[in-house]
């Protein structure tokens, strides 16, 4: 992917940011970390994690090297040390006496809620440590976890981690066929669910796909725990599915943690391939806890005594697993869990919560941001979010207008945002500002994390210069890094590093500008080639969303006979937003971007909509967007948030 301009200096002109937002003196000055950790950890980057991981962990075997890479691509981080993730999440923090210290402020959709302390959730994962052990779970077995964002959630997985099981979490909005598989890979003995969970209101059932993905023979699961949460009526199955609250009640709440070696599995995580059977991400204890933790703290300047975090990603994907389920309990923090979604029962729902917990650090992504901004300013104008201190982004790059708005309307002006990039196979953040040091732009995650060694490099792997856009890749193994995938070295060996010799290759394209800031530009094939031009959809997104009529839009690339690609453009405009008399939003918003960019920039198609197919999580469905624009039924629409969406785009492209 050679990464050209538009018109010469089109990049500049859209990612050439002039504003720059330092941290206050105040703010500095209090901060965790200072601007000496760039040097320390890059003179000696490897004595730099092992400084981490003894400051942030407590090891019952300290670790004799920091760093085995004899085989690489397989790394082994922290050699000899032996550490339990549930005794440095819990059992340390009530042996120090913070027992009475609240871990988790939960929130379910419904209203209900619970204060739980660092003492209960100790003993809730005692407890569920002895009866998953009960059932017959050894240390090395694999444990499926498929539940929405209640405590059990958590409290499961640090059980697992407590005895040494393997937990693999499926993201609650995947289907009976997808757990299956995941199932079937992982060899899980032991599937822990709910009956259901509540989505918008509504009871929304859970359990049912379990049954369905073990209908068939020929699985190696022994048992089902449900959990009660919204007492639908559910099937069940005699021997094979027990109740959660009677395994419960039958354990005891007395239970010995003891370490597990440094390399030991922690967890796997299913990651979408381009082609073939979901890749299993294996990450294993002590690197990924040291970097997660340190990231933690360095990245948010966690104060564990007087912060609430909240951080909103489900417990599904990467960012709930390392920046709710461990790295804040490793850190000793408070934080908020909240099942529900951002508009039920009222569109200030997230804000009444900031309000009401006092959050002072918030954790979310993009797509979350720019539908908060569509709703409008004066929703979180209701409500006092005078508390929040810290914003980070993550999942997708973040255009510059929603980073201005999450600053001025949710930070009130003042809290410095954190755009960080990381990836499910990373582990932990890799690229981010730091809030006490790095001056702020908005849009551009910036500069890799201390110890962490991220360039971009053009197609024969050389880096770029500045001005210049590439391939995003790292240089050096990192702590929190995925040691494979689950049963397929090859297939890790080949899909992260073969690109480039000696280098992992993310996946995802990225610019330098002028200042050496780095830029995501979201993955390779979400960079479009029309005539010889390669114009990444971000950009053009971008650009399309600074125009004041636009609250949201998605790019894609449409194959085309002329050009190759054509550019495909989906907007959803303001709802204040009053369009004047006679004018064509799609041919005000086509100027625009040939302004912004570039003539060769302009979209084709831009066909206004009233929503976009996005998945329970957030995530927009670009896939399915480009089934339709290029004359293709988008097929099963089960998994989003709103299945009708589809149909209405499709029939609105046809016109």
């Amino acid at each position: 992917m050679s990464q050209q301009t538009v018109n010469g200096d089109a990049f500049e002109n859209l990612l050439h940011e002039e504003r720059h937002f330092p941290p206050t003196p105040e703010f500095a000055a209090a901060a965790n970390v200072h601007e000496d950790v760039y040097a320390s950890a890059a003179e000696d980057r490897v004595a730099f994690w092992a400084e981490q991981a003894r400051k942030h962990l407590t090891w019952s075997k300290d670790f004799d090297q920091t760093l085995d890479w004899s085989d690489a691509p397989f790394a082994k981080w922290f050699v000899g040390g032996e550490v339990n993730a549930a005794y440095n999440a819990l059992d340390r923090h009530v042996e120090n006496g913070l027992g009475d210290r609240v871990a988790i402020y939960f929130e379910g959709e419904p209203g209900d809620t619970e204060k739980i302390t660092y003492a209960d959730l100790t003993e809730r994962v005692k407890k569920a440590a002895n009866a998953f052990e009960s059932l017959g779970v050894r240390k090395g077995d694999r444990v499926a976890v498929y539940l929405p964002m209640i405590p059990e959630a958590v409290v499961t997985m640090l059980a697992c981690a407590r005895i040494g099981a393997v937990h693999s979490v499926v993201f609650g909005g995947f289907s009976a066929e997808a757990l299956r598989s995941r199932i079937d890979d992982a060899e899980a003995k032991l599937v822990v669910t709910a009956d259901g969970t509540y989505r918008r209101g509504k009871p929304s059932p859970l359990k049912p796909a379990v049954d369905d993905a073990l209908a068939a023979p020929g699985h190696s699961v022994e048992h089902v725990v449900v959990v009660r949460r919204n007492g639908q009526d559910v099937d069940w199955t005699q021997g094979r599915d027990l109740h959660w609250s009677e395994l419960m009640d039958a354990a005891s709440g007395e239970h010995t943690a003891v370490g597990h070696e440094s390399e030991h599995p922690l967890y796997i995580l299913y990651t979408s391939g381009t082609t073939g059977k979901p890749k299993g991400i294996l990450h294993t204890t002590g690197g990924y806890l040291t970097q997660t933790a340190f990231t933690h703290s360095a990245v948010f300047d966690l104060k564990p005594e007087t912060d609430v975090y909240w951080c909103t990603a489900d417990i599904g994907w990467v960012t709930g697993h390392s920046y709710v389920a461990y790295a804040p309990l490793v850190n000793g923090a408070t934080q908020v869990m909240y099942e529900g979604t951002p508009d039920s029962p009222h569109q200030g729902r997230w804000w009444e919560i900031v309000e009401k917990y006092k959050v002072s650090i918030l954790y979310t992504a993009p797509t979350a941001i720019r539908t908060m901004m569509k709703w409008g300013r004066e929703i979180p104008g209701k409500y006092d979010l005078s508390s929040i201190r810290v914003l980070g982004s993550v999942g997708e790059p973040i255009n510059p207008e929603a980073w201005m708005w999450y600053r001025e309307v949710i930070g009130g002006g003042k809290a410095p945002i954190v755009d960080t990039w990381w990836q499910t196979e990373t582990g932990a953040i890799m690229v981010a500002p730091l809030p006490g040091v790095t001056s702020t732009k908005p849009g551009s995650a910036q500069v890799p994390l201390p110890g962490i060694a991220v360039d971009v490099v053009d197609e024969n792997g050389k880096p770029v210069p500045n001005g210049h856009g590439g391939f995003l890749v790292v240089r050096e193994p990192w702590p929190s890094m995925l040691r494979t995938i689950w049963g397929d070295p090859e297939r890790f060996k080949e899909t992260y590093w073969s690109r480039f010799e000696g280098m992992y290759f993310a996946g995802d394209g990225a610019k330098k500008d002028n200042d050496g800031d780095i830029w995501l530009l979201g993955r390779v094939d979400d960079v479009m080639n029309v005539s010889g031009h390669r114009l990444s959809t971000t950009e053009i997104e971008s650009a399309l969303v600074s125009h004041e009529w636009v609250a949201e839009a998605a790019v894609v690339g449409a194959t085309d006979e002329t050009t190759g690609q054509a550019v495909v453009a989906f907007v959803i405009l303001r709802s204040e937003v009053e369009i004047p008399e006679g004018e064509d939003p799609s041919a005000v918003l086509r100027t625009h971007v040939g302004k912004e960019i570039g003539p060769i920039a302009k979209p084709k198609h831009i066909l206004v909509v009233p929503e976009l197919p996005k998945t329970r999580s957030g995530k927009i469905m670009r896939r399915l967007l480009k089934d339709v624009a290029e004359g293709r039924d988008p097929g099963d629409a089960t998994t989003l948030a709103d299945p009708a969406v589809m149909q209405q785009i499709a029939a609105d492209l046809r016109k």
